[in-house]
Order: structure tokens, then C-alpha cells, then sequence
């Protein structure tokens, strides 16, 4: 079976830097709430995962199907619970595309495939 490993380090206050692959992720709180803002809050964290993986899935897929895009922007929002633990409840993409008209319906075919067969985010 395969998987996936992190390491995360706490390193004072509210700062935590994680290793992903050799990447290092900052993690901070706001100064509001004892942490110095040195880096992202972990939560909308989830959000760039899908966003990450529903790209990639896209940009693969047009690549197989031979289409080029000039351009792809994926927005992602996030609903977030009002009550602990506080999650999302739902999230929103808007898939902004641009370059050739002629690719428009292989785009749309790309994001429903991403989203219905093959982002692993989407389906967590």
C-alpha cells in the first residue's frame, strides 16, 4: 500500500514547520493569538490541496488530450463550521481558464473527470 509522510517540528510559540517531500511549510498563528504570523494558519492548507490537486489533474489530462491552455487559475473557498471543531463544511471552485476557444469543452471535460474520478482531495 502506498502513503504519504510527514514531518512537523514545533519551533516555539504557535510556529510549527512541517517536511513534505524535502519542502518545508511554515505554520503560525496571528500575533492575536500567541503566534507571530510567520506563516500560513494549517487550515486553509486543505483548500491548496485541492486546488494543487484538481490542477495538476487538468493540466494532465489536457496534456493526454493534447490541448494547451495558456492559463489556469482555480479559486477555492471554504465554508467553515460555526461550532467545535471547526471545519469546512463545504468549498467552492471557480476554474478560471484561458487560451483557445477550441479547447474550452476538453477544459470543462478535464475539471468534471479531476473532480469526479480522480482528485483524491475532492474525495476525502
Amino acid at each position: 500500500m502506498a502513503q504519504h509522510e510527514i514531518e512537523t517540528q514545533w519551533m516555539g510559540k504557535m510556529q510549527f514547520n512541517t517536511l513534505v517531500n524535502g519542502h518545508t511549510i511554515v505554520m503560525d498563528a496571528p500575533e492575536r493569538v500567541g503566534g507571530e504570523d510567520a506563516g500560513t494558519i494549517p487550515k486553509p492548507l486543505v483548500l491548496t490541496a485541492l486546488s494543487g490537486c484538481t490542477g495538476m489533474d487538468i493540466i494532465s489530462i489536457l496534456r493526454k488530450s493534447q490541448k494547451e491552455i495558456q492559463e489556469l487559475n482555480i479559486k477555492v473557498t471554504g465554508e467553515l463550521s460555526k461550532q467545535m471543531p471547526i471545519e469546512y463544511l463545504s468549498m467552492n471552485l471557480i476554474y478560471d481558464f484561458k487560451g483557445d476557444a477550441s479547447c474550452r469543452n476538453a477544459a470543462i471535460d478535464a475539471v468534471n473527470l479531476s473532480q469526479e474520478k480522480y482528485c483524491g482531495v475532492s474525495h476525502a
